[in-house]
């Protein structure tokens, strides 16, 4: 009798539990679902016109959300081992001004784009370097090499974009495959699926989690902590160094300015997505899913007419509902468990 009457209590407890694991998990989805539906809804009484469902307008949405997109990306992995990263806009910038002024002197575009990830894989070294031999926290480290590496790009390119490289560069990196679906688009996808298979299916995104969960637990197992943050850092600076090379043969120009605030719109795709702040935690389906659901946002305020200035507003608030909610699904699961 004991032990039957004990069964329903604990179906009940755990009933509320499941729903949050599910909303968790595929909250993001639903929530991508209800803004299509609600922006095909909203956008034809605004403007008069079907504008947010229209080929034209969707390409474009993948298209703005494929840069951050694979930022945020290398940004799981870093959080997901219980670290940030606060430079990835000055890398974006600093990297696309360097491949630039490599293409400007006369080198060709395949030449300026593999210097252009060099140049990211070498600041997420030196991040990762500041991190486990300098022992620096990586908020610290990485706030001080967001300074850094935004003031080389200034003194580089004497503050001024860098124009004058091959065409070719452009040509290449902005044609179209499949019809009408930009190279960039196909290039995040493509990482993505890379991604998802290093963090789900390798002993390094094993690590990743595990250092991210209980980085003791890992030294004790005799492991190399320090290596696999090294490694980290350095894979996060390679993707972070291919969206230079996107965002540079988009815009035709290498501006030393670019790339601010992008650390924001990367931490909140990768937190909206189901990545904890507080580690052990990643999930490469939703960062993409929270790296498009940021580039609709951004285009819903454009296509409603909405000042630019609430953009940032926006995402800021995205990322303080996230980790709150993050917060409270693991104080319930701790309670109940």
């Amino acid at each position: 009798m004991a032990d039957s009457s004990h069964v329903p209590a604990r179906t009940g407890t755990n009933r509320p539990q499941a729903w949050i694991n599910w909303l968790s998990r595929y909250g993001i989805f639903l929530l991508l679902v209800i803004l299509v539906v609600a922006l095909s809804i909203i956008t034809p009484l605004v403007r008069g016109e079907q504008y947010f469902l229209t080929p034209r307008n969707l390409t474009q949405v993948m298209l703005q959300g494929s840069i951050n997109g694979i930022i945020a990306l290398g940004m799981t992995f870093i959080i997901t081992s219980g670290g940030i990263d606060l430079s990835v806009g000055s890398i974006v910038a600093l990297a696309g001004v360097i491949g630039a002024s490599v293409m400007a002197l006369g080198s060709g575009p395949w030449v300026g784009a593999l210097v252009a990830i060099a140049t990211g894989i070498a600041c997420g070294c030196f991040n990762g370097f500041l991190i486990t031999r300098i022992k620096l926290q990586p908020f610290i480290a990485t706030l001080g090499t967001m300074g850094i590496f935004r003031g080389l790009t200034l003194i580089l390119s004497d503050g001024r974009p860098i124009y004058g490289f091959d065409s070719a560069f452009v040509d290449i990196f902005s044609q179209r495959v499949f019809g009408e679906i930009p190279l960039p688009v196909i290039v995040v996808a493509v990482l993505a699926v890379l991604c998802w298979l290093v963090l789900t299916k390798t002993r390094f995104g094993k690590y990743v989690i595990a250092i991210g969960s209980s980085e003791e637990s890992v030294a004790r197992a005799g492991i190399s902590i320090r290596r696999y943050k090294l490694g980290i850092y350095t894979f996060g600076g390679v993707l972070t160094g291919i969206s230079a090379v996107l965002l540079t043969a988009r815009l035709s120009s290498a501006d030393p300015t670019s790339g601010t605030m992008f650390e924001l719109d990367a931490i909140a795709a990768t937190v909206m997505g189901g990545t904890s702040l507080s580690g052990g935690e990643g999930t490469i389906a939703g960062t993409i899913v929270g790296a498009l659901i940021i580039s609709i946002i951004r285009n819903a305020l454009n296509i409603l007419n909405i000042p630019a200035f609430w953009q940032q507003f926006v995402i800021g608030a995205v990322i303080i509902i996230a980790v709150a909610l993050d917060q409270v699904r693991r104080r319930y699961a701790q309670r109940v468990g």
